[in-house]
């Protein structure tokens, strides 16, 4: 546990060689935590691999869902200092950003506050967390799945905030209930809004696709819920052009975007955007997986090792 300030404490690990390449795993969500598969993109023989969990989620302390927890105290420019607090305590002076989905975002946000840390870049599930891609997956791909969106809308608009489908963002709806003061009520929204998250995330998965029993949790449940919100709701806290308008800070930067065609939570368009975007960088569709998967994991390793190679010369 790292101390980062204003009573926050930054939950970290590291495992594989404690000689070898420095790469950080950031997980998704955001609220998500690192939990321990992430181990397995990387070679442990190569890479001394370190991941963290966020501000307010998994084990670091105090968690989003506690009482009087203040939201202004986690926003992107926190997590950003999270990671260079971990990275001076580790003795890193340079290291590979790997991400997932929301963990995209943050590397890339990340990367653009700090390019001269950064080795090298691999991200999946790739996100920038912009206006369009949040107004997607709250909105537009309810045409999808109408009658759990039409169940998602009405949820929210029966809570008399104000909220009335078409007209104001979901999202932020949402945001409201699950930073309202009688706990019933963000328990409530909790369970709604990870209903929802269940229903598009599934698609394209793979057949052994499992749901996921964390959302049974109802304290992981509201930490979830409660950050996305808030972080969605606040377009990831991007500066102003998004992260993909500044992507020239970059240069030189490889890095390898790889995303599954089928991921209707986040269609391929942004990694298409982002890879031309970014001059040199590698982008990989994997064609029949969705939102992760055993083909995306494996293609994921693959570019860690190959990445390898370069990054260890500088």
């Amino acid at each position: 546990m790292l101390p980062v300030g204003n009573g926050h404490e930054i939950y970290w690990e590291e495992s594989g060689n404690p000689d070898g390449i420095p790469a950080i795993y950031l997980h998704g969500g955001p609220g998500s935590g690192a939990g321990n598969g992430y181990r397995r993109m990387f070679d442990p023989a190569l890479y001394r691999i370190i991941s963290l969990d966020q501000r307010g989620c998994g084990r670091s302390r105090p968690l989003a869902n506690k009482a009087g927890y203040d939201l202004a105290e986690n926003t992107t420019p926190h997590l950003i200092a999270d990671m260079e607090a971990v990275r001076r305590h580790l003795g890193v002076r340079r290291w590979l950003l790997s991400g997932a989905s929301w963990g995209s975002t943050l590397a890339l946000a990340y990367a653009q506050a700090h390019p001269d840390k950064v080795r090298g870049i691999v991200l999946t599930a790739v996100t920038t967390t912009s206006a369009a891609e949040v107004e997607w997956i709250t909105e537009t791909v309810g045409r999808v799945f109408p009658e759990a969106w039409d169940e998602f809308a009405g949820y929210a608009a029966a809570a008399d905030i104000g909220y009335m489908p078409g007209k104001g963002r979901l999202v932020d709806a949402y945001a409201r209930l699950l930073s309202d003061p009688d706990p019933d009520v963000r328990g409530a929204a909790a369970v709604a809004w990870c209903r929802w998250e269940e229903v598009h995330i599934q698609i394209g998965a793979g057949a052994n696709k499992q749901r996921d029993s964390r959302y049974d949790d109802p304290s992981f449940r509201q930490v979830f819920a409660t950050l996305v919100t808030h972080y969605w709701s606040n377009l990831g806290f991007a500066p102003e052009g998004g992260l993909i308008g500044a992507m020239s800070k970059l240069a030189g930067i490889p890095g390898v975007l790889i995303h599954g065609r089928r991921d209707i939570s986040g269609p391929v368009q942004t990694a298409w955007d982002l890879h031309n975007a970014w001059r040199g960088s590698e982008l990989i569709v994997i064609e029949d997986e969705g939102h992760g998967g055993e083909r995306i994991a494996e293609a994921w390793a693959v570019a860690t090792s190959r990445l390898a190679a370069h990054t260890s010369r500088g």
